[in-house]
């Protein structure tokens, strides 16, 4: 968000935020009420000028930081699920208190740290600064209509960023119509592979380093969810215009709060694009959102999801006909009907299952990461245990390295040894 108070300013990461949380006060001496915030007048305000859309800031938790012991000034930030206040906020006027919480609800709502975490996932490597100022301009022109709040100066604007970046001029409500946040970053991130200007590189990113909240080198170094830690690399024509037009902001955008459960994304996704779809029904043209952005969650099924659902229908007890046994109204009956005459042979029903073989193909390629593998061997546990079926496990990159052979009651899957980290 494009707010800058003095030069001290730096990026502020999560574990700055967590060492400037309030201690417990149990006395509750010189401590705001348990339900107030920095940010409840503008969340009043809000929830004043436009009730529905206002009212997602109640789906979220709010949390004041002490920022005399970070090492650098904080207005607001998140982290998808909290938004967190420093002391300058309560120095801003009331509008522009509640410009810069709408604009991080909306971060929440819309699920920008989630979708960063997914998209590095992709890309296997995302530029933190990038990403948030393609975040910053989609929610400033969504705000950018209303006249009951006013956004910082300098703020970005997803119809400048286009035109400045990508030479597309078009209008506010096309613009939000038309991109969404991870076709944004795709469009804009010309990035370019530090081999061969390794000289000019060292120089920028030391240079870079030595900046504020604005500065590439945190977003640059930054780990992946497999642990590696990027090669840097160069800004393309693109990418330097986009920071230019973004130099003013703060980074606002913390780590993903709920990081380590991915399985749980597809669920929170879809509860807030509901909660956004009937938000903006109810306020009509006093809604926060300006149109039904093209940036909405999109809700995608978990494989483990599709991965049980096959399963369960091609290996569970299917019910056969037993030509062996009558059924129960035969015998119930004792073969017959009124009047003493004979009933013709019901076969009856047991309960049958085809011999399948299952075969789980496990992709150990290098953009798998432990984690993901760990849940790869929980869930083929899991399905094997319920379906009471054995498993052959291929496992493999570009090429099969191993296959075993895995018993329900029998064989440990632990002692399979997932090794890879080729090619796909």
């Amino acid at each position: 968000m494009p707010m800058r108070p003095d030069s001290a300013d730096r990026t502020v990461s999560m574990s700055d935020i967590e060492t400037r949380l309030p201690s417990d006060d149990p006395a509750g001496h010189g401590r705001r009420p348990v339900y107030s915030h920095r940010g409840t007048r503008a969340i009043q305000r809000m929830v004043e000028y436009a009730p529905s859309t206002g009212s997602l800031a109640l789906w979220i938790r709010h949390a004041d930081v002490d920022d005399e012991r970070g090492p650098g000034p904080l207005i607001t930030a998140n982290d998808g699920a909290r938004i967190f206040y420093g002391p300058q906020f309560e120095t801003l006027a009331l509008a522009l208190q509640t410009g810069l919480v709408a604009h991080q609800v909306l971060h929440v709502a819309l699920r920008h740290p989630q979708r960063m975490v997914e998209l590095r996932r992709v890309l296997g490597d995302v530029d933190a600064e990038l990403y948030n100022i393609c975040a910053d301009a989609i929610i400033n022109s969504t705000l950018s209509h209303l006249g009951w709040l006013a956004l910082p100066d300098g703020s970005v604007m997803l119809e400048d960023l286009l035109r400045g970046t990508l030479d597309i001029r078009e209008s506010v409500e096309k613009s939000l119509l038309e991109w969404d946040l991870e076709r944004l970053y795709r469009a804009i991130d010309d990035r370019k592979s530090a081999a061969g200007s390794a000289a000019s590189t060292r120089a920028g990113r030391a240079r870079r380093d030595g900046e504020g909240a604005g500065g590439r080198g945190e977003g640059a170094r930054r780990e992946d969810d497999a642990g590696r830690t990027p090669e840097p690399r160069e800004d393309g024509i693109r990418s330097a215009r986009a920071r230019s037009i973004g130099a003013g902001a703060l980074r606002d955008l913390l780590p993903a709060a709920d990081a380590e459960r991915p399985e749980a994304e597809a669920e929170q996704a879809r509860e807030w694009r509901e909660r956004i779809v009937r938000a903006h029904a109810g306020d009509g043209a006093h809604s926060m959102l300006r149109e039904l952005l093209a940036d909405l969650p999109t809700v995608r099924t978990p494989w483990e999801l599709l991965l049980r659902t096959q399963l369960a229908r091609g290996l569970s007890m299917q019910p056969d006909l037993s030509w062996s046994r009558p059924s129960r109204s035969y015998i119930a009956n004792r073969g017959r009907v009124g009047g003493g005459r004979r009933m013709p042979w019901e076969p009856g029903i047991s309960s049958a299952r085809s011999v399948a073989r299952l075969a789980v193909m496990v992709d150990v390629s290098g953009s798998i990461d432990d984690r993901l593998l760990d849940r790869f061997a929980g869930e083929i546990e899991a399905i094997t245990r319920r379906t009471e079926a054995s498993a052959v496990i291929i496992i493999g990159d570009d090429r099969v390295s191993e296959v075993a052979v895995f018993e329900p009651g029998r064989s440990n899957l632990r002692d399979v040894r997932f090794r890879g980290g080729g090619g796909t």
